[in-house]
């Protein structure tokens, strides 16, 4: 199944831009007439409108409580250090920036072991030592229906690690190069692409070498997903970070997005992602705009059987 109806949060105790990440994220800003307090306050109101939202929606929401130290000015963005999969496995990935390994809870890992039955944790955090990363679904769309993977290689995402994965998994791997406006590979693929069921919303401007272009676009197509093709400017807005999920109670699926990344859609373009799944935007601009992560960063699905 493509969608998950249950997704568990990290409600901040310290959110602030984070200059260790700044190096490879180059969507993050800072916001000029704003301390630090008027930042985590702004950034504390959209976390919990966000996560009231989601729940008024029909989504199974679990949040746990960042700890307050050491300092994790990203913990808001649980999906880049575990992934929860069906058949019990959690992985744990490694992260680029080392106040961003923090994160990588084990008191989370118990708690939700108490409601879902966890059978083995892979923990691939030990290439940290090897300057090797692979952050999560920040780094990994994965297209759960057809056992595609797909991945766009930068500082944070490693080929090599990527192509383990996909095999433990069961996946097949589509790795390609995504630059931005600038040439600067961007950070995570998850900015630039989204998958869902019959639909996958992609920048193939990013995609500057044609035959990745081509693999890409091919395996997509293969697989039935009518592509809906966002452009540099709207990834700039976060318009490629996306995710669908189910209602507990069924019905159409949503698909998750910040205000910011609606805003930025074309009306054909909503248009024909609104044919696939209920458009849910979410106002966050104090998070993305600082943080550089958007929507679909908050939100580690939980695939994992019940207990």
């Amino acid at each position: 199944m493509q969608s998950a109806s249950t997704v568990f949060l990290v409600r901040p105790a310290y959110f602030a831009f984070n200059a260790e990440t700044a190096l490879s994220n180059h969507f993050q800003q800072t916001l000029t007439g704003l301390d630090a307090a008027a930042v985590q306050a702004r950034a504390f109101a959209e976390f919990d409108a966000a996560a009231a939202t989601l729940r008024a929606r029909g989504v199974r929401v679990l949040i746990f409580d960042d700890t307050p130290a050491p300092a994790k000015p990203d913990a808001v963005f649980p999906n880049n250090w575990l992934t929860l999969h069906p058949d019990g496995r959690v992985l744990l990935y490694p992260m680029c920036a080392p106040n961003r390994r923090p994160e990588r809870r084990p008191d989370i890992l118990a708690a939700l072991g108490q409601q879902f039955a966890i059978r083995e944790v892979i923990d691939l955090s030990g290439s940290e030592g090897q300057e090797r990363f692979l952050e999560g679904t920040g780094s990994i769309i994965f297209d759960h229906e057809h056992r595609l993977a797909y991945a766009g290689l930068s500082a944070r995402t490693d080929a090599g690690l990527f192509a383990d994965v996909a095999a433990r998994l069961g996946y097949r791997p589509v790795a390609f190069h995504a630059t931005d406006a600038r040439g600067h590979a961007i950070y995570h693929t998850n900015v630039m692409m989204c998958v869902g069921s019959g639909f996958a919303v992609v920048c193939l401007e990013s995609l500057r070498d044609p035959a990745e272009r081509a693999v890409v676009v091919e395996a997509l197509t293969s697989t039935g997903h009518e592509i809906v093709d966002i452009s540099l400017a709207q990834v700039a807005r976060f318009a490629g970070n996306m995710l669908t999920l189910r209602p507990t109670a069924g019905g159409i699926e949503l698909l998750v997005m910040s205000q910011s990344a609606h805003d930025a859609l074309t009306p054909a373009q909503r248009h024909t992602l609104s044919g696939y799944a209920e458009l849910l935007p979410l106002p966050i601009p104090t998070i993305e705009t600082i943080g550089g992560g958007s929507a679909r960063c908050m939100l580690a699905e939980v695939f994992l059987p019940a207990a």
